[in-house]
């Protein structure tokens, strides 16, 4: 099945990238010391906010690309049956995958995503992103940041949502990658990112 147009293709890759970059650059400034930084922190603080307008400019081609798409009713969420579906879903990448059982929501042209992936990629590109993007430019640009939330720095604040907003991010990164091993073949997923086409299970 032809799944992934050429357009959710690029972006895709763009935007592992961009988070990649991101999040290595990140870890430098959190964790920069004199000893052994393993990027400078000047130049950590350059590539993180290029980096940082890169994503938000790729966000913004996948905002309009669901708009004015088809792709946007993978994201459409149907809330009858939907936590029972996640649980059988989420045992099946417990247990069922390593006993050999059929998928419990196969790929299909309507469905590119299963349920709990579905959840995971509305909460992400649509709360964590949009979140880490706009804390980001609030750091980028603090004149624009409120002073203070509730007696507290609004530059605090924001630095702190940012953090655990690039945190739940990367951890998606890691659990994202390695469900991408479970398809028909450990390597079919990602060669269906590159030609665009989904190959199911036997």
């Amino acid at each position: 099945m032809y799944l992934y147009p050429k357009w959710i293709r690029l972006w895709h890759l763009l935007n592992a990238l961009f988070c990649l970059m991101l999040i290595i650059t990140g870890l430098c400034l959190q964790y920069s010391g004199k000893g052994r930084p393993l990027i400078p922190f000047d130049k950590a603080v350059a590539l993180h906010n290029t980096g940082g307008i890169a994503l938000s400019l790729s966000y913004f081609i996948f905002f309009l690309g669901n708009i004015f798409s088809p792709n946007k009713k993978h994201y459409r969420l149907k809330y009858k049956g939907l936590w029972k579906d996640m649980y059988t879903q989420f045992n099946y990448y417990m247990f069922g995958v390593f006993k050999g059982q059929k998928h419990p929501f196969p790929v299909t042209e309507e469905n590119k995503f299963n349920p709990l992936q579905k959840v995971s990629y509305v909460l992400i590109m649509y709360i964590a992103l949009p979140l880490i993007i706009i804390t980001g430019w609030g750091l980028l640009l603090p004149d624009i940041t409120i002073s203070r939330v509730f007696g507290v720095s609004g530059l605090i604040l924001t630095d702190i949502i940012h953090i655990i907003s690039g945190f739940i991010i990367s951890i998606f990164m890691i659990i994202h990658i390695y469900l991408c091993t479970l398809g028909s073949t450990p390597g079919s997923l990602f060669k269906g990112m590159i030609s665009g086409y989904h190959v199911g299970e036997d």
